[in-house]
């Protein structure tokens, strides 16, 4: 199996963001040491508590402090830009670190209707674009615009000796089926909702269309978890990722909880049940367990290769779960 890293640069209350940064860096040098595949970073807006708001920025710092790990987007929020823009950025990335890039795109809005419209610059830009948009990005990176398209004549630079990978990210079979029709490698975001998943990855194999760019279905499954020496306290450093991302989806503070606050934080039932929701996205254990629970996922979704997250307060416990993982499956 190939393990892979998303990470989103949270911030833990009582932490920076530049040490946040600093340890997005360190992470990446840190699972390279480990073997692991690729390490891709998040683009989030208008958030108090998420570091990551520049892609491609960082991306470039990574690749320079690393040496053979691939690195990239997990993802560009492609609605809300110029397809040409995004991708003279991956082939200017491309032509400094060649054959290390990923450039994985995602249809989200990328935040409140607001902070769309401050990154679109006021122009009102319809979601429904992103399959033409893809087609422009594809056409871009190997500058092979159909002669009857409107920029045919424009080119993106610079021309490097590489090629950069590009990945679709998605939640849905409407995001499974244009990765197949595209022929883009596909990433199925188990960490959001795992309820389409197998489904999705069926039908993205079923349909697959080579490309110029991918001439067979490559995919992979991001997944939350959190591994320790003992299910307990793999459980105790749970619940403050379990607080996080019950904040995250009612507008709260989005900043890394103590354990003190996680386990004094007041609940209602109604926030109970949906933790508890929570947790299927999510694995939780031992290496033993979840070098088993990702063995099944592999075969359920057809794929050898998972993209792990973990949010979690402490970054030396953040590291852990990734050594433990690295010692279990590579």
């Amino acid at each position: 199996m190939k393990l892979s890293v998303l990470d989103q640069s949270v911030i833990s209350k009582g932490d920076t963001a530049g040490q946040t940064l600093r340890n997005t860096v360190k992470l990446a040098q840190i699972t390279e040491d480990l073997g692991y595949t690729r390490f891709w970073v998040a683009e989030h807006h208008n958030t108090n508590g998420i570091a990551g708001s520049s892609p491609e920025v960082l991306i470039s710092h990574i690749a320079s402090m690393t040496k053979k790990i691939r690195v990239g987007s997990g993802g560009v929020l492609l609605p809300q830009f110029s397809p040409y823009k995004v991708a003279e950025n991956f082939k200017m990335l491309e032509t400094l670190f060649p054959n290390r890039i990923d450039a994985g795109l995602g249809r989200s809005p990328g935040g409140s209707a607001t902070t769309r419209l401050a990154l679109t610059d006021g122009l009102r830009k319809s979601l429904n674009e992103f399959p033409r948009q893809i087609k422009d990005f594809q056409g871009f990176l190997r500058n092979e615009l159909s002669s009857d398209h409107p920029y045919h004549q424009v080119k993106a630079y610079p021309e490097g000796p590489g090629s950069t990978e590009l990945w679709l990210l998605g939640i849905t079979h409407r995001g499974a089926r244009l990765a197949a029709e595209l022929g883009t490698a596909f990433t199925y975001g188990h960490f959001i909702t795992p309820v389409n998943g197998k489904s999705s990855l069926e039908q993205y194999y079923r349909e697959f269309q080579p490309s110029a760019l991918l001439h067979k279905p490559k995919a992979n499954v991001c997944v939350f978890v959190v591994c320790a020496e003992t299910e307990e306290k793999a459980e105790e450093l749970a619940l403050r990722q379990d607080l996080w991302l019950l904040r995250v989806e009612k507008g709260m503070d989005t900043r890394i909880p103590s354990l003190e606050e996680a386990k004094n934080a007041p609940l209602t039932s109604s926030d109970r049940s949906k933790i508890l929701e929570n947790r299927k996205r999510m694995i939780i254990g031992t290496p033993t367990k979840v070098k088993d629970e990702l063995l099944r996922l592999g075969e359920v979704y057809r794929t050898d290769e998972f993209m792990i997250i973990n949010n979690l307060y402490s970054f030396e416990e953040k590291v852990n779960t990734y050594a433990l993982l690295a010692d279990s499956l590579l």
